[in-house]
């Protein structure tokens, strides 16, 4: 008898189908199941080579001994002629084919259903990738951050002065397309902190890094700058400048005409110059524009501070529409001196911006405000789409003015938009806390839930833990996502009410449910109507949660604008009711067809490229 008769006399070949088929399916299996228990690939290369292993020592067993219904027995010991070795032999060869069977059609669905979409997730990361790498090639080395100059005076408190010239720097050098620059929330997140420029560097992607010192006394400045190529950690240009106050805007101007010359940048126009206003009043709101970034508009003493400094600023430079700019701030949030009222705040804002408009109609500050009061005072979206567009093209490279316009864009609908706007917000402000956060809600609305899973955590990094916000929405990502076990922790965290309901729901914990609901609209059925409708929306209650989001239009209209993007009541979408709030709100599709928005060229071209 032949060696391959003998072997398939003995059953060795069936044995090693099985094995081999067997073990491909166990593999494919584990690497399924292994990263639920967060095992790590070593674990399955563990698992193949233990089955590699074992491959010999099975088909020689299956040489030596065969299986039948008396157990097992050495080969030379069975009746190869009797019945029960025959059906033996037939049992093992259904068994091998179940195998095969099973290792096939876990092949097939592989194979065409889930590697297609594996290659969809995979094509769709590269392209997230590609086109932040895009943005930053198409920028060259042409990147730069500039980082707070040190305050080198002999008073601490001047430290307000050193690091408005930066901002003052920082600003002037983002007027120039063809620079990437790095926004101030980055930047300035690395003060007093003492890393390294490579470092700086790699965190924010940049080839080049602008840093210095300033030293005032009295009217005296002294302020040295040096221009870093980060790659080589080598000095490319280094200036000192002793100069008096009333050279200030010259000595900028010095600077960015220097790190335009250094980094051989081929501007298409001009290097931007710095408007000119009295120093003293530059100083004065240099000083109210440090109290209002770093103590808000909360504390009425600091407000207050910041106020009169702002009018002292006035009195010496009346048409400065930094200062008149930062007041309607002061009034619009409700502050001042007379701690105004939100209905003369907002009267005292209007009357600030009309006249900036007066001195300066094209002034990107006075379209900025224009849309912001139509948008949210009143609810004109038209004429508020007109300024915000107007806004942005005066300021295309303003990433400040592009992170605000973000919501209003998700609020109009234009998903694609915003998206395309906050990835490239994020892009020259990394390290920017809110900036994630509506790259999260921007694509969470746009239904592409791993990106906003993955923006979300990217932000929590940037952020102390209980950061609510973003622990609400990451809870709601992962709603949508199917996992409500683990959005409950994250609801739990930012002790988010219509969160933990509907997530109980989804767990299918129906007492807890029923109480947590009930404690919910006990509580918000007047206050915050729209929060109950969201529970009803998800439990597919259409009608009453048309009832609540009614109610929801009469409590906090700007509220609500916001929260009818929510992908939650895409179940209402169908029912005729939904349109008619939508125009209730000035948002129904007939209405948005009204509107006529573009965004400037260069975010236009990053869209395109998308």
């Amino acid at each position: 008898m032949s060696l391959f008769d003998q072997l398939k006399r003995r059953n060795v070949l069936r044995v090693a189908i099985f094995y081999l088929a067997g073990s491909w399916l166990l593999i494919q299996v584990l690497e399924t199941l292994f990263p639920i228990f967060r095992l790590d690939e070593t674990s399955i290369q563990i698992v193949v080579i233990i089955l590699g292993i074992g491959f010999i020592p099975a088909l020689i067993l299956s040489w030596v001994f065969e299986l039948t219904p008396e157990g097992l027995k050495r080969d030379k010991d069975v009746d190869r002629s009797a019945p029960a070795t025959i059906e033996s032999g037939k049992g093992l060869d259904r068994i091998v084919i179940v195998v095969l069977v099973l290792a096939l059609g876990y092949f097939a669905v592989d194979k065409f259903i889930l590697d297609p979409a594996r290659d969809a997730e995979v094509v769709e990361t590269a392209t997230e990738r590609a086109r932040t790498e895009a943005l930053y090639e198409s920028f060259g080395d042409k990147s730069i951050v500039v980082l707070p100059f040190v305050n080198m005076s002999a008073d601490p408190d001047q430290d307000y002065f050193a690091d408005g010239i930066s901002e003052e720097l920082l600003n002037l050098l983002a007027r120039i397309q063809e620079l990437r620059v790095i926004s101030r929330t980055s930047a300035f997140s690395f003060k007093g902190k003492g890393v390294d420029i490579a470092t700086i560097a790699e965190a924010l992607n940049v080839d080049h890094v602008l840093e210095g010192s300033i030293r005032k006394s009295g009217n005296k400045v002294r302020i040295t700058a040096q221009l870093i190529d980060a790659r080589t950690d080598s000095h490319i240009w280094s200036e000192t400048y002793d100069r008096t106050l009333d050279d200030i805007f010259v000595i900028q101007d010095e600077i960015a005409a220097a790190v335009v010359d250094g980094l051989r940048v081929e501007l298409l126009g001009e290097v931007p110059k710095t408007k000119k206003v009295n120093p003293q009043a530059f100083a004065l709101y240099l000083k109210a524009r440090r109290i209002l970034d770093y103590f808000g508009h909360d504390n009425e003493n600091y407000v207050s501070e910041a106020e009169n400094l702002i009018h002292q600023a006035l009195e010496l430079e009346p048409g400065y529409i930094n200062a008149l700019s930062e007041l309607v701030r002061v009034y619009y949030r409700g502050g001042g001196s007379n701690k105004v009222s939100p209905e003369e705040g907002l009267r005292l804002a209007r009357e600030l911006v009309a006249k900036i408009a007066a001195i300066d109609p094209d002034d990107g500050t006075v379209d900025g405000w224009l849309s912001w009061f139509a948008f949210y005072e009143d609810y004109d979206f038209v004429t508020g789409a007109r300024h915000l567009q107007r806004s942005l093209m005066a300021n295309p490279t303003d990433v400040e003015y592009l992170r605000d316009a973000t919501p209003i864009l998700m609020t109009l609908g234009y998903l694609d938009e915003a998206v395309a706007g906050v990835e490239y917000v994020v892009a020259n402000d990394p390290l920017c806390t809110r900036c994630q956060y509506y790259l999260a809600r921007a694509y969470r609305l746009a239904g592409r839930f791993d990106d906003a899973e993955a923006a979300i955590r990217a932000a929590l990094i940037l952020v102390y833990p209980c950061y609510y916000p973003l622990h609400r929405d990451l809870g709601r990502v992962l709603m949508f996502k199917g996992d409500p076990e683990a959005a409950l922790e994250e609801f739990r965290i930012n002790d988010n009410a219509e969160g933990v309901v509907v997530a109980l729901h989804d767990l299918g914990r129906q007492k807890e449910f029923e109480t947590a609901f009930s404690e919910l609209r006990e509580i918000d059925a007047i206050e915050d109507p729209a929060r109950v409708a969201y529970v009803y929306a998800w439990i597919g209650d259409v009608d009453a949660a048309f009832e609540y989001l009614d109610k929801a239009f009469f409590n906090d209209r700007s509220s609500l604008s916001r929260m009818v993007r929510y992908p939650t009541f895409r179940s209402l979408h169908d029912d005729p009711r939904w349109q008619a709030l939508l125009h209730k709100l000035g948002m129904s599709d007939e209405q948005l067809a009204e509107i006529e928005f573009k965004l400037p060229p260069l975010l236009a071209e990053t869209l395109e490229n998308r």
